[in-house]
């Protein structure tokens, strides 16, 4: 009898003296056994993560009170609880039971491109306006007139939001003479026992993560249409529909690390410390798909600090039950010191490190503006770059091959007399001034400035990313600080994929509304036609 599930050591089977068909039976047995052992022991392990969260979450859920906190913090604090108690409960509830067989519901119609003009899916209401007497007003004639045309002219209006209700009704059937009784099952909901819809909980998960609401301000827009929907209810809502969708956010980062060109960066968040009642810094770590890829994506990492741990973590690739492979390709960054050790070329040898030319750009933008020597240099610098800029802009509609060509044919010459000016200029300026430090910034960086000259692949600056870290800037503004390590990880699942559908041109609402619908009965091997670039509404 084996010690445990797996251990196949035990069993003394002789493998020589079984036929060939049986000792390939008992092997793929064995494998398959081992592979349930393994499934089984993470399970375990997130398991009891899970209670240890949710074990944690109610120790502050009713020590909150006592906490030194303004009114304001401790309602906004309450919010971020019943998120996390919501979502931790979704994941408690999935991992002690499998995610249920739904039928497929049906979906909202494909969504039309946008256009300056009036887009032609939106309902159009006829307004006739014709004259009262179409007798013709000459006193001599007054014959009846003929309508020779129209002229037609659109005005845009809105209904505010408007609920509405499903009602679903499961007939009960009965064989009198076999006493059996049959009734379609239930269809799974993203809030268990709940009331809403996906569409409303999308509605919810848009309106805080794309439009900036917090709960307390969304909850009198319901309001207004009649609906009572407390704050910690809207809460409850997105907590439930971010753990909805962390497998899906899984699959999304597998299609980041894809690519061989990636863009970093990162910014601060605050993040309260309930214990204190005040905030301390935590940060957003954004990884995007190079703007020359296809296939665009973004994808958030919430952490707790900025050092050069948390990026050698998301790039080292990932054990057992699903083993991936370490990233590597070229990552675009500004330089930071927390980079040099995941680009270490002894310890990483297949990764390349580009630097951002906006970077190195702004330091002489910031000194063009003083009207002195130092002034007159950062301004001809500027000059430079900007014909290396309006280079750049006429190989964008190129493949990656044809750029390479032509960046080595027109770009290549001004970078190398940009470098010969720079060098020049260096030893005309003060040591330990601005000018110098600006051009030491990016002479130290020339390698790294100049890799995209090499590659086509590569984008000359890291703007694109920088994009995508500015609506964690305006939430900031509004939310004032993320409630808690777990509601600024949410945050994180729900806008990767919301700012990765924006990318790829797609209504988030939408989007999001139809995944939410969607992911319950989808098969997990197939998950990834869920993903933005991916994503088709059924």
């Amino acid at each position: 009898m084996p010690s445990m599930l797996g251990d196949t050591a035990a069993f003394q089977i002789d493998m020589a003296q079984l036929p060939p068909q049986a000792a390939a039976l008992i092997t793929r047995l064995q494998q398959h056994v081992q592979t349930q052992a393994r499934e089984i022991a993470w399970a375990h392990a997130k398991l009891e993560k899970v209670n240890f969260e949710l074990a944690r979450l109610k120790r502050w859920k009713f020590g909150a009170r006592t906490e030194a906190m303004t009114a304001q913090q401790r309602a906004l604090f309450q919010d971020t609880l019943a998120e996390d108690e919501a979502s931790l409960q979704a994941q408690l509830a999935e991992l002690q039971r499998g995610l249920p067989e739904a039928p497929k519901t049906p979906k909202a119609p494909p969504r039309k491109p946008r256009r300056q003009a009036l887009p032609e899916h939106l309902e159009r209401v006829e307004h006739r306006h014709e004259p009262e007497n179409t007798s013709c007003p000459t006193p001599e004639c007054g014959r009846p007139m003929q309508r020779i045309g129209e002229d037609i002219s659109e005005k845009l209006d809105i209904v505010p939001a408007k609920f509405f209700v499903h009602r679903h009704i499961y007939g009960k059937w009965a064989c009198r003479c076999c006493q059996q009784i049959r009734q379609e099952p239930a269809e799974p909901d993203v809030v268990d026992g709940g009331i809403p819809a996906s569409g409303l909980v999308a509605h919810t998960l848009i309106s805080r993560f794309v439009d900036h609401l917090p709960y307390y301000r969304q909850e009198p827009i319901n309001a207004r249409s009649g609906v009572h929907t407390p704050r910690s209810t809207l809460a409850a809502w997105s907590g439930a529909g971010g753990a909805k969708l962390e497998p899906l956010y899984e699959a999304h980062r597998r299609f980041i690390l894809s690519c061989r060109v990636l863009h970093v960066d990162e910014t601060p968040v605050p993040l309260l410390d309930p214990g204190s009642g005040k905030t301390k810094k935590a940060y957003v770590w954004a990884w995007a798909r190079s703007h020359h890829d296809p296939h665009p994506g973004v994808i958030y990492e919430f952490c707790l600090g900025r050092g050069s741990q948390y990026p050698m973590t998301f790039l080292a690739g990932k054990g057992p039950p699903c083993p991936e492979p370490p990233w590597n390709g070229t990552l675009i960054t500004d330089q930071y010191a927390g980079y040099n050790a995941v680009l270490d070329a002894k310890v990483y040898p297949q990764r390349r490190s580009a630097a951002c030319a906006a970077h190195a750009r702004r330091y002489f933008e910031e000194l063009s503006r003083g009207g002195n020597s130092a002034s007159a240099v950062a301004t001809e610098a500027l000059q430079r770059w900007a014909r290396i800029y309006r280079a750049e802009a006429a190989f964008a509609e190129m493949d990656h091959d044809n750029r390479r060509h032509a960046r080595q044919q027109l770009s290549k010459p001004l970078w190398d007399e940009f470098e010969v000016w720079l060098k020049l200029q260096r030893t005309q300026v003060i040591d330990g001034s601005k000018i110098a430090g600006a051009i030491d910034y990016s002479l130290n960086a020339w390698k790294a400035l100049t890799l995209h000259l090499d590659d086509g692949t590569v984008v000359i600056d890291n703007n694109l990313v920088e994009r995508q870290i500015k609506p964690w800037k305006l939430g900031a503004k509004n939310w004032l600080f993320v409630g808690s390590e777990l509601a600024g990880q949410r945050a994180a699942v729900v806008m990767s994929l919301v700012q990765s559908a924006k990318l790829n041109g797609l209504d988030p609402w939408a989007y999001l509304r139809d995944v939410l619908a969607r992911i319950h009965a989808h098969p997990s091997h197939r998950l990834d036609e869920l993903l933005p670039h991916r994503w088709r509404p059924s």
